[in-house]
């Protein structure tokens, strides 16, 4: 394998400093006083007759010479300086905190009500682990000050066992609320992420390093920028020690002995070890600088953590992952410091980010495969992609940046994510590259060898979708239309031209959802380079503007209408799901139709969406993959809805098939009111569904919308 000299990332952690003068930003005033008894805000009255302290009035000081004051609600023993640092995560401030990657930063939640749930006994430990805390990553908090907008005393959390406050304040960790942070976010989007100070006045804390200016009343501290420092080396543990599945989880190798995975610890999470241990194998989590490699025949996997600061400070750790990687004697895999560690081994260069990639939300995309994941993340340096050797390929990208998110080894089982594929906090949906990485191991046991490429999912379905698609050009190529390679391939045919069937004519503010998305299918079709054209009879809708659609019929979505724009436009597919129960009935009228007018149905097939909206095939379709359904029967007369519902009970649901907006369903306590609601029904459906009644019960609206290349989103 190549080696190429380690980047040194001189640059440093803030921006310049271009004010001349400071100006104060006062607290938030949506900042109330929360931390009282009852956390409720007082009058200085009520404050001065119940004896309360008021909060402490400190100041968030950035480099770039602005200072935003903010309450205090965490500990007030002196002024403290740090990497200011922004995170978008809306929950999980009980593992960020203890996340060892945060170490020595200034960390500013984005999301404005912190502190709600409360936080979790310490003293609990995992039941796998014995002797680790249940519910933390780490067994103290890491960062330096914490920088909330509003924060709660009042906490409500079956596990919860006291207030972030309080918390913090046993922690020895100061922290501020009040303070306005999307300011401060705002800040370092524009300039970069920038060094900071978190100071109090001298009445509280003493004299010590007296500001100077407006701040003259401060405790101010020099600055200290983290990265400059082996952070490393403050958090990994400094001896060796083993984690064991139960007897009845573990992996066994053909001698017997449990499958061992050595884990480097350069700022490791507690959650990495839960989600191996729990599969079954054992873990020996070493110092960073630990010398593995003289224990390598008894290895049979090699894990690299995650871990705080500059990547290139520890060289040692990068020097010995290079002699494995040459060794070729284990598979290797790395999260987020550990993937920077293996690409620099590997020969390629890190870089500092501008703001880097903090949250439980980013989206990332399988190169392999094209689907997109949502991601947890902590990070502010990444992995230059053009450094990257001719045999490691990029794994991941980042699907709003592009930066790095991933790399594997074309010939050889190593790879490495830069998110957290353990979350906590955070989605779970990558959680499966430890059972990759497992199931790797396994492979290169029984087959006695280290080759080969680690093999995810989804890679062959991707690799024969490539290969249709190019077969598809190559039976396109001799169409004599086919010069114009605008639009896209679908299902052997070239979509240039789309007819969007829009919502028909509601009323003004009624549903919307159509219009939204109605927009948003003409916006992406258009970036497609695919011509679109609508129908819609409601001038009172954002689809129907000027120079959104090509061309736009302001016609009665009705199947003589549809029927009559397609032989005119003659387009090469038609979009059904746009425009609500309208479009949809359209669809199921001319879908014996569209083949003979020469139009492709796109997105959900006509098929599917008989299933759903019959109401008898949803419930057997419900049936088949196991999913619970209220006791039901479909009717098409009034008769037979009594007899059903003679059969199921009272009280009674009633939906009626293939309706505008539930029209003619509703409740039925009794007989009477079941043949009203049947009337009513089959006025506008031939099919009503009886349905024992969940009236009372939770409902929870679950949404998923999903692409030819299984990425979904659910609402």
């Amino acid at each position: 394998m190549t080696t190429a000299p380690i980047a040194t990332n001189v640059q440093e952690s803030r921006a310049p400093s271009p004010v001349s003068t400071v100006t104060i930003v006062p607290p938030c005033t949506a900042a109330v006083h929360t931390f009282g008894p009852g956390c409720k805000a007082k009058t200085p009255e009520e404050i001065e007759a119940a004896g309360i302290k008021e909060p402490t009035q400190a100041a968030l000081v950035l480099k770039d010479g602005a200072v935003l004051q903010g309450h205090s609600f965490g500990a007030e023993i002196k002024s403290v300086s740090g990497e200011c640092v922004f995170q978008t995560g809306m929950v999980g401030y009980p593992e960020s905190l203890t996340d060892p990657s945060y170490r020595g930063q200034i960390l500013v939640l984005t999301y404005p009500l912190i502190g709600n749930y409360g936080v979790p006994s310490h003293d609990e430990m995992d039941p796998l682990l014995k002797d680790l805390p249940a519910y933390f990553e780490s067994n103290q908090i890491h960062v330096a000050g914490l920088v909330v907008g509003q924060a709660s005393a009042e906490f409500s959390h079956h596990l919860a066992n006291s207030s972030l406050g309080d918390w913090l304040k046993r922690e020895g960790i100061p922290a501020l609320y009040g303070v306005d942070t999307r300011e401060v976010t705002k800040r370092i989007r524009e300039e970069g992420v920038m060094l900071g100070k978190i100071l109090f006045p001298t009445s509280v804390v003493g004299a010590g390093q007296q500001a100077e200016g407006v701040l003259a009343e401060y405790q101010d501290v020099a600055w200290v920028d983290p990265n400059a420092t082996n952070l490393v080396a403050e958090v990994s543990c400094t001896q060796p020690k083993t984690y064991s599945p139960t007897p009845e989880t573990a992996l066994k190798r053909a001698d017997g002995r449990t499958i061992r995975i050595v884990a480097v610890d350069i700022g490791m999470k507690y959650n990495q070890i839960r989600c191996f241990v729990k599969r079954g194998v054992e873990l020996v989590v070493v110092p960073w600088d630990y010398d593995f490699l003289t224990e390598a025949d008894n290895i049979d996997g090699l894990f690299l953590s995650n871990g705080p600061g500059d990547p290139t400070t520890i060289t040692a750790t990068i020097d010995r992952v290079r002699q494995a990687l040459a060794m070729k004697k284990f598979p290797i895999f790395g999260i987020c410091l550990g993937h920077q560690v293996l690409a620099l081994a590997s020969g390629a260069q890190t870089e500092k980010m501008k703001y880097g990639n903090r949250g439980q939300n980013i989206p990332c995309t399988d190169m392999l495969t094209g689907r997109c994941y949502i991601t947890s993340q902590n990070h502010g340096y990444a992995v230059k992609a053009d450094t990257l050797p001719a045999t490691i390929k990029e794994l991941f990208i980042n699907a709003n940046d592009g930066s790095n998110e991933g790399i594997y080894h074309t010939e050889l089982p190593y790879f490495s994510v830069q998110f957290h594929p353990e979350s906590a906090p955070g989605p779970r949906d990558t959680e499966v590259l430890f059972d990759i990485f497992i199931g790797t191991v396994q492979r290169c046991l029984t087959s006695g060898q280290v080759s080969g490429p680690v093999e995810f999912p989804g890679m062959a379905e991707a690799a024969a979708r490539k290969a249709q698609a190019a077969q598809w050009e190559l039976d396109l190529a001799d169409d004599d239309e086919s010069a114009d390679k605008a639009g896209r391939i679908v299902r052997g045919r070239r979509i240039r031209k789309v007819l969007v069937l829009g919502s028909g004519g509601l009323s003004i503010g009624q549903a919307g959802e159509f219009d939204y998305s109605g927009s948003q299918a003409i916006k992406a079709l258009k970036e497609e380079g695919i011509y679109t054209v609508l129908i819609n009879p409601n001038i009172a809708t954002i689809q129907t503007s000027k120079g959104l659609a090509d061309k736009c019929y302001f016609l009665p979505v009705t199947p003589d209408c549809v029927r009559k724009v397609i032989r005119h436009e003659r387009p090469d597919g038609i979009y059904c799901t746009f425009g609500g129960q309208t479009a949809l009935n359209i669809g199921v009228k001319l879908k014996d139709e569209f083949a003979g007018l020469g139009v492709q149905v796109l997105g959900t097939p006509i098929e599917t969406i008989m299933v759903t909206e019959d109401r008898e095939e949803f419930a057997s379709a419900m049936a088949e993959i196991g999913e619970k359904c209220a006791k039901s029967h479909a009717a098409s007369s009034i008769e037979e809805a009594v007899v059903a519902a003679n059969d199921i009970g009272y009280p009674l649901i009633i939906r009626a098939a293939y309706a505008l907006g539930g029209l003619g369903s509703g409740f039925a306590s009794n007989e009477e009111e079941l043949v009203a609601l049947c009337r009513k029904a089959f006025a506008a459906s031939p099919q009503v569904l009886v349905e024992r009644s969940m009236k009372g019960w939770k409902e929870i609206e679950y949404e998923v919308v999903r692409d030819a290349q299984d990425n979904c989103i659910t609402v």
